[in-house]
């Protein structure tokens, strides 16, 4: 996202009065409000995530048209942009607010709403006994799409994002993994673990992942 400085207000911060937009979940940090009054996520647009969050006091409930359901502490209840039951059902004398407003939500159902996708963190899968008897195991990154920033992952939150999962930040962050070598000859696992390094650097154009390792080409060794 870009917006110029003059068209955003930065560095505002919520103690929970604003919302997520996809979950309704109170929102506290960070976050900017720009020129057409929408609010997101981070000190600036370049603080990413930049996810949209919504003011719950400026969203009005729409007004019913039937006059019989003014006072109705059912009907007034109902969901934003929710119009609720047709005024045909209303004109009914037998109407019943409670009995009405359950069956038309169960008629009309709220969508489920995906939420807010989290960000890849540090979370390194451990060598188990099993794989000190195998030798090697494998091991699993990511980095940021535009900065050189590493972070080692499980495979759980590797295989979220190759797979695109909507649960994760995906379009921030790649993942890749290698294979690491964890017994045998000291100097021999050494010099192969570097070389594997070094090769998936100039195959994915991974700079200076060799300086997130610490060059410790013997992590997990025994």
């Amino acid at each position: 996202m870009y917006l110029p400085k003059s068209q955003i207000t930065p560095n505002l911060y919520s103690d929970g009065e604003l919302q997520y937009e996809a979950t309704l979940q109170p929102y506290t940090g960070y976050y900017f409000k720009t020129s057409k009054g929408i609010y997101y996520t981070g000190r600036t647009p370049s603080d990413k995530p930049n996810v949209v969050l919504i003011d719950p006091t400026t969203i009005e409930t729409p007004e019913l048209n039937n006059p019989s359901f003014k006072g109705d502490p059912v009907v007034t209840a109902i969901y934003v942009n929710d119009p609720g039951p047709p005024s045909s059902v209303l004109d009914n004398p037998l109407y019943n607010g409670e009995l009405i407003y359950t069956y038309y939500k169960l008629k009309n159902p709220i969508p489920s709403i995906n939420p807010i996708p989290y960000l890849p963190y540090y979370n390194p899968v451990l060598p188990t006994n099993q794989d000190y008897k195998n030798g090697e195991f494998r091991r699993f990154f990511c980095k940021k799409t535009n900065e050189l920033i590493y972070i080692e992952i499980n495979e759980s939150t590797y295989t979220k994002l190759i797979n695109k999962d909507f649960q994760i930040e995906y379009s921030l962050y790649f993942g890749f993994n290698i294979s690491w070598v964890l017994t045998g000859d000291k100097q021999k696992a050494a010099q192969t673990n570097k070389n594997i390094v070094e090769l998936t650097m100039k195959r994915q154009k991974l700079y200076k992942f060799d300086e997130y390792l610490k060059q410790d080409y013997l992590k997990y060794y025994k």
